[in-house]
C-alpha cells in the first residue's frame, strides 16, 4: 500500500489526522461558520429523492460531482456541510492554477485536497490525466468520498454542462502499474459511485469579473486569465455577498446507469464519446433538477446595474456585459425547467 501511495506523492492529499482534527476543530470550521454568517443569508444542506438512498450512498463512500460557482468555497462549504452532519470529509480536487506560492498547496494538501495538474504539453497532459484517474481509483478502493467538480474551470455563463474529458480521465482504464481495467467503461464509473450535488447561490459575487472576462476573451480569443486574475476571483468568491446558498444531493447515478443500458444495450458497443455523453447526460438532469430557483423581484434589475458599475475594462460594451449577466442567472431556471420536464 505503502509503495502504491508512493506514486501520488507529487499530487496527493497529506494525510495527518491529528492535524486534521486540530485545524478543522479551531480553525477551518469556526472560519467557515464566520464567513457564512458574514456572506451569506444561510447554507442549506438538501435532497432531491429519497434521502435514505443518499445517506446509505453517502455511508458507502460517495464522488461528490458538482457544478462549479467559486473556486474556494464550493468544496469548504460542501465539506464543512457534510463533515457536520454525517462525520465525513471527502477529498478534494484542486488545480494547481490555483496555487498562486508553493504555501498555498501546503496548506490546502493538509486540508484533504489532492493536485490535479492542469500545465504541460499534450503528453504531460496524459500522464497526469492517468496518475490522477489512478490516485482517485485508489482513493475510492479504500472507501474515501471524493468531490470533483463537473467540468474544469468555472461555467462562466452558468450553463453548466459535465465535460466529457473529466469522466474521461476518470475512466481510464491503465492504473499507476500499467495493467489494463477490463471493466468497461460504464462499470468504470459505477465503481465511483457519483452523486451529483446541485450548487445555486443566490448571488454570485463573482458574475461581473466572469462578465469581464467573457468580453476581454470575445475581444481577443488569445486572452487568457493571470494567477493575479484567479487570485482576484478566489478573493472575490470568498468575501462577496452571497445571499441564499443552498447544496441539494442526490442519490447515485448508478441505477439510471443500468436502466439506460438495459433500454439501450447497443451503447455497451458504441465509441466512447457517445458512451461518455451518455453519462454526462445523467449527472447534468440530475444537478439541473436541484438547483433552487429563487424569485428575482424588480430589484433585481438595479443589482445587474450595480454589478456592470463594477466592470472597469477597456471599451467596455455595457450591452454585451448586460446579457451576460442576465444570461447567468437564467440558464439555471432554463436548464432546471427542461430536466424536470422531461424526467
Amino acid at each position: 500500500m505503502f509503495e502504491m501511495a508512493n506514486n501520488f506523492k507529487d499530487i496527493r492529499a497529506y494525510r495527518v489526522s491529528w492535524i486534521l482534527w486540530f485545524t478543522d476543530l479551531f480553525t477551518v470550521f469556526p472560519l467557515l461558520q464566520i464567513w457564512s454568517w458574514r456572506t451569506t443569508k444561510g447554507i442549506r444542506l438538501d435532497y432531491l429523492g429519497d434521502r435514505k438512498r443518499i445517506e446509505h450512498d453517502i455511508r458507502h463512500g460517495a464522488f461528490f460531482m458538482t457544478n462549479h460557482r467559486d473556486i474556494i468555497m464550493d468544496a469548504a462549504w460542501l465539506s464543512y456541510l457534510l463533515s457536520i452532519r454525517y462525520h465525513i470529509r471527502p477529498y478534494m480536487g484542486v488545480g494547481n492554477n490555483l496555487f498562486a506560492k508553493k504555501w498555498i498547496e501546503v496548506v490546502m494538501r493538509f486540508l484533504r485536497c489532492f493536485v490535479v495538474k492542469r500545465n504541460g504539453g499534450a503528453h504531460a497532459q496524459l500522464e497526469n490525466a492517468k496518475q490522477l484517474s489512478a490516485y482517485i481509483r485508489y482513493l475510492r478502493e479504500h472507501g474515501k468520498s471524493i468531490w470533483l467538480a463537473q467540468r474544469e474551470g468555472r461555467a462562466k455563463d452558468s450553463n453548466d454542462l459535465t465535460q466529457a474529458s473529466v469522466l474521461h480521465m476518470l475512466t481510464m482504464d491503465e492504473g499507476m502499474n500499467g495493467l489494463k481495467d477490463e471493466r468497461d467503461l460504464f462499470e468504470n464509473v459505477k465503481s465511483l459511485n457519483i452523486c451529483p450535488v446541485s450548487i445555486t447561490y443566490e448571488f454570485d459575487p463573482c458574475d461581473y469579473l466572469k462578465a469581464a472576462e467573457m468580453q476581454l476573451k470575445r475581444d481577443d480569443p488569445k486572452w487568457r486569465k493571470s494567477k493575479k486574475d484567479d487570485v482576484l476571483s478566489m478573493h472575490t468568491g470568498i468575501r462577496g455577498q452571497k445571499g441564499h446558498v443552498v447544496y441539494r444531493l442526490t442519490p447515485s447515478i448508478n441505477p439510471e446507469i443500468d436502466a439506460l443500458l438495459t433500454a439501450h444495450p447497443e451503447l455497451r458497443e458504441a465509441n466512447t464519446h457517445d458512451q461518455l455523453q451518455s453519462v454526462c447526460d445523467i449527472i447534468d438532469r440530475h444537478i439541473h433538477q436541484g438547483y433552487e430557483i429563487f424569485e428575482r423581484g424588480t430589484d433585481f434589475d438595479a443589482y445587474i446595474e450595480g454589478q456592470l458599475k463594477k466592470i472597469n475594462i477597456p471599451n467596455k460594451d455595457e450591452q454585451f456585459l448586460r446579457e451576460k449577466l442576465y444570461e447567468m442567472y437564467s440558464n439555471p431556471v432554463k436548464n432546471h425547467q427542461i430536466a424536470v420536464e422531461s424526467s
